[in-house]
């Protein structure tokens, strides 16, 4: 499996609220946070790790520099400023196209390692009619969840902005994909559409099978208070 972390955001909010470091490089469980999601995906069979990074994040950049050559597989690195996450996902997505089926995280997604290879082992175990499969989860900690509709069998039959009686999840920003998603990428880009939900709507509206797996609880590091949320979680299993 192929993986790639979308880490191009500013980090703002974490900012003003006084934590200095870039948001991938704070610790998260003892660890940068990305440097825990490389370690995690290495373990989890990684064959290439693509990451992008913002033009003002020299320290990121420098970080995944000096860790590339330990590790026991590429890792692509592309330092630009894109103005959305779906246009981070684009610039990555030739380093991902023709290798089959992969996995994109943001750089901010906390999840437990074992809920995350078991995802892992569902979507590589998938047959071909399976064109992608997003983690979801129950636990909704977020400022504008991205609530998704399921069918009762787990396909994915919609994103809404907002809850809708009968939906049992919201998207915990980790996307499994296949090579039939780069095309419907590159329409949007073309159409001018922004944001990755917008996105996930296309790919719906394109009628992929997408499938939803409940990855149980996925935290999102966007204020300080995060981070002491996050290492809590990781650690009360522990």
């Amino acid at each position: 499996m192929n993986f790639g972390i979308i880490a191009a955001g500013q980090g703002s909010r974490l900012v003003q609220e006084g934590v200095a470091l870039p948001k991938p490089l704070v610790h998260i469980d003892g660890r940068p946070m990305i440097g825990r999601l490389i370690d995690i995906f290495v373990r989890c069979g990684a064959e290439s790790v693509s990451i992008i990074v913002n033009d003002e994040m020299k320290e990121v950049a420098d970080y995944l520099r000096e860790l590339a050559p330990s590790l026991p597989c590429p890792l692509n690195l592309v330092v630009k400023t894109t103005p959305t996450s779906m246009h981070s996902f684009y610039e990555l997505s030739s380093l991902m196209e023709g290798k089959g089926r992969y996995i994109l995280t943001t750089v901010d997604t906390i999840f437990r390692e074992e809920d995350f290879a078991g995802y892992v082992r569902a979507f590589a175990g998938a047959g071909p009619e399976t064109d992608g499969m997003m983690a979801v989860t129950t636990f909704i900690d977020d400022e504008k969840p991205l609530y998704v509709a399921t069918a009762p069998d787990g396909r994915i039959t919609g994103f809404l902005d907002s809850y809708e009686e009968g939906i049992r999840y919201i998207s915990g920003g980790i996307y499994g994909l296949s090579g039939a998603a780069i095309p419907v990428l590159r329409r949007c880009i073309e159409e001018g559409v922004g944001r990755m939900r917008n996105y996930q709507r296309a790919l719906v509206a394109a009628g992929l099978n997408l499938r939803a797996y409940d990855m149980n609880k996925i935290i999102d590091v966007d204020h300080a208070r995060d981070i002491e949320t996050a290492d809590k979680f990781l650690t009360s299993e522990q």
